[in-house]
């Protein structure tokens, strides 16, 4: 077989790599980054014969939903039936099952509108079952982070989400302002990592006045695994009525601030570091555009 000259022109080599990073558990965007492989036809050809690895197949139940749709139909089963029961599209019932004898049958239309609305609460439900494998998925693509990875993580959080900076005016400090308590919890790792200690640290809550704020503050200090005596007052929000605001009900805890003292060369490092991921940033994809 022939292949491309240039980079690809030691195909051997290169497949011999594909197949010890196929067998490693790697996926072929993977293979594609470490190789940097960008032909798509020649990526195929370096693993060729090698199955992908477990983490990378969705869970097929195609198999699965046609055997019951057949038996549904055999029982005498309407299209419509079919596709209400197993959330299936009409024309994949129609594939599975147009061999079979059509059944006599007449509903009414109080009984069509029964079997519409389950259709689409299984296609909900089938929607919501792949959203969450998918999610599971990626959750367990990431495994163990290292300390470089946590690093670089923890700058490009702080600088999405920290206070900033400016020419006119300057504010060397690390503040970082966040509502969800899974950034919270990333961000104290990363200090963590930096060697920042906990006594460094000062917390307050912004909060709404109509939410429920000796709550929130209990919530934030568990969260945080800290004394009162490291909050400051809490912020509130005056309530505007003409808003109406969606961020209501028990899940709502407001924003935790965190403040570290003494904080300026650690912002000065933050800033630095995250001028290094977007100069690494603009050289790795000018690399590859070439």
């Amino acid at each position: 077989m022939a292949h491309a000259q240039g980079k690809y022109r030691d195909f051997e080599g290169l497949r011999t790599q594909a197949i010890a990073l196929r067998r490693a558990g790697y996926s072929l965007r993977q293979i594609r980054d470490e190789l940097k492989i960008f032909n798509n036809d020649i990526l195929n050809q370096l693993v060729k014969g090698e199955p992908p690895p477990e983490w990378t197949k969705r869970p097929n139940a195609k198999d699965d939903l046609r055997a019951r749709a057949r038996e549904l139909r055999l029982q005498g089963w309407t299209y419509d039936q079919i596709e209400a029961e197993l959330g299936c599209s009409r024309s994949s019932v129609s594939l599975w099952v147009r061999d079979l004898p059509k059944p006599e049958r007449k509903r009414s239309r109080e009984e069509a509108a029964a079997i519409a609305r389950r259709g689409w609460e299984a296609k909900l439900r089938l929607r919501d079952e792949e959203r969450q494998r998918t999610k599971e998925t990626a959750r367990q693509a990431i495994g163990n982070l290292s300390a470089r990875e946590l690093f670089l993580v923890g700058v490009s959080l702080y600088w999405a989400e920290g206070g900033k900076d400016k020419p006119y005016d300057r504010r060397e400090n690390v503040a970082f302002v966040n509502s969800d308590p899974s950034m919270i919890q990333v961000f104290l790792a990363w200090l963590n990592l930096l060697g920042v200690e906990r006594e460094r640290l000062r917390y307050s809550v912004m909060i709404h006045e109509t939410a429920d704020v000796t709550g929130a503050e209990q919530y934030w200090a568990d969260l945080v695994g800290a004394d009162r005596s490291a909050f400051n007052k809490t912020t509130l929000k005056r309530h505007n009525p003409k808003t109406t605001r969606k961020n209501v009900g028990d899940s709502y805890r407001g924003c935790l601030v965190i403040k570290v003292l003494k904080s300026a060369d650690l912002y000065r490092r933050i800033e630095g570091s995250w001028y290094g991921i977007v100069v690494s940033a603009r050289e790795a994809d000018q690399q590859n555009r070439t």
